[in-house]
């Protein structure tokens, strides 16, 4: 396996990354390769899709072993699952899958030909083995069913987010900012509601609590 690019945003650590691609609209990435395979004709006629499937490595979650079971963070961290019927990034291999929003193809004197995709749920940096394209009639299956995760599917905390705090936050960045707290960050089975936790987007750690599902941000600072 190669890594044939990286991805770059606004996500420098793993908390506060949506659980899932296309969760949260709005948070754009760019797909950079590296240069055996920053050729623009690898990527001809990839402008026709509207979709892409990125297959990726949790690179920050490689390690030996192998534990048949796993517990997923929506169902409050207590409850144990097989490691096949879930996302969990703790895998024999540690392969993700998601599905992006193809936004643009662009061309940069740096970095040649880069992909602009929405709604993906990588962390900066992240290496990524594969480019496909996301076929609807045959990728599409409007009557599946979601097993477990259909019950958290619709989970959201209301978000408190203080004008005075908000203000320093670059005005395009947020309405995705509010919308990923509303997906609450935390690990569901920390329900302390005096901690503060923190995340960081972009360049700014944001610092919250969390109360009777009702998110407060408390500061704002840059990193």
């Amino acid at each position: 396996m190669k890594c044939i690019a990286r991805i770059h945003n606004d996500f420098h650590s793993k908390f506060g990354i949506p659980r899932q691609s296309v969760l949260v609209s709005g948070v754009l990435s760019t797909i950079v390769f590296e240069k055996p395979y920053r050729n623009k004709e690898a990527l001809r006629g990839i402008e026709e899709y509207s979709h892409l499937w990125l297959i990726w490595q949790f690179s920050e979650a490689v390690r030996e072993g192998f534990s048949p079971t796993v517990r997923p963070p929506r169902l409050g961290g207590n409850r144990r699952m097989g490691v096949f019927a879930t996302r969990s990034p703790f895998r024999p291999n540690a392969i993700g899958l998601s599905s992006v929003k193809l936004v643009r193809v662009e061309e940069t004197e740096k970095y040649g030909t880069v992909l602009v995709v929405e709604g993906a749920d990588l962390m900066d940096g992240t290496p990524i083995w594969d480019v496909k394209p996301y076929i609807a009639y045959t990728d599409s299956h409007p009557d599946a069913v979601g097993g477990f995760s259909d019950a958290v599917r619709e989970y959201a905390v209301a978000v408190d987010f203080p004008e005075t705090l908000l203000c320093h936050i670059e005005e395009d960045k947020r309405k995705t900012l509010i919308a990923l707290l509303e997906q609450d960050p935390r690990p569901s089975y920390q329900q302390d509601d005096e901690r503060v936790y923190g995340m960081t987007y972009g360049k700014w750690d944001v610092r919250f609590r969390v109360k009777d599902g009702a998110l407060t941000v408390t500061e704002v600072k840059e990193v």
